[in-house]
């Protein structure tokens, strides 16, 4: 073999060499980058996630295995103020906003999306969207007019991501019911029945018809949250 040839050879196979490793570095990138995601299932209780705790430790899990290396995932979830009652009388327990759980941005998706910068955007011009809500393996979620539609995502929140004080049951008791009870739900592809602007709301459209997992779907849901990295 001529030298000329043998040269060729070895810089074309050269070339491949840093083409695969720039490729795999960037893949790498965006996956350390991912600090935003819709969880590709629930734990499949309906809105018994376990509570708070139970639905930060799916987000985690989630990550995990989506090959995520950062911690401190957080579902978005508000819980809503009540009062237990006992022997020594009332106690209030004090109610949790999804917006305080988070950490204070930027976030940005399994590509390497921007959703918002911080906590302010998030609430009033993000980029989440039927094309940007993707799941922690990079994948769109079904929206509205895929089949099954589950563009419902649990929030328990306020426009503002703040818990609801209009009262009745708005997070599945404190995200630990699988029956009765109803959850405010978000539409991530920002569509609804009517451009109102509540319907096309990402994290405040409407409750849910109730809270066991035969129950979510009727609205178009699959017991699916929002998970953000909190830094």
């Amino acid at each position: 073999m001529h030298s000329r040839s043998k040269y060729s050879i070895a810089l074309a196979c050269l070339c491949l060499s840093a083409s695969s490793l720039s490729v795999s570095t960037i893949v790498l990138a965006q996956d350390a980058n991912m600090t935003f995601f819709i969880t590709s299932a629930g734990p499949g209780k309906g809105g018994d996630l376990g509570g708070l705790e139970g639905a930060d430790a799916h987000c985690n899990a989630l990550a995990s295995a989506a090959g995520s290396e950062l911690k401190d995932w957080k579902a978005y979830l508000s819980v809503a103020a009540k009062i237990e009652r006992g022997d020594g009388g009332a106690k209030v327990i004090p109610g949790v906003d999804a917006r305080d759980r988070i950490g204070s941005g930027p976030w940005h998706n399994a590509k390497g999306e921007l959703i918002a910068n911080d906590i302010d955007e998030l609430h009033s011009s993000n980029n989440i969207s039927k094309e940007t809500g993707l799941d922690e393996n990079g994948k769109r979620v079904n929206a509205r007019g895929d089949k099954p539609n589950k563009h419902d995502i649990l929030t328990g929140s306020t426009p503002q991501g703040m818990y609801s004080t209009a009262g009745g049951d708005t997070t599945c008791n404190g995200w630990t019911s699988s029956g009765e009870g109803s959850a405010i739900v978000g539409h991530h592809d920002k569509v609804g029945l009517s451009k109102d602007r509540h319907m096309v709301s990402w994290n405040s459209a409407h409750g849910s018809a109730g809270c066991s997992a035969e129950a979510l779907p009727r609205t178009g849901g699959d017991g699916l949250f929002y998970c953000f990295h909190s830094k």
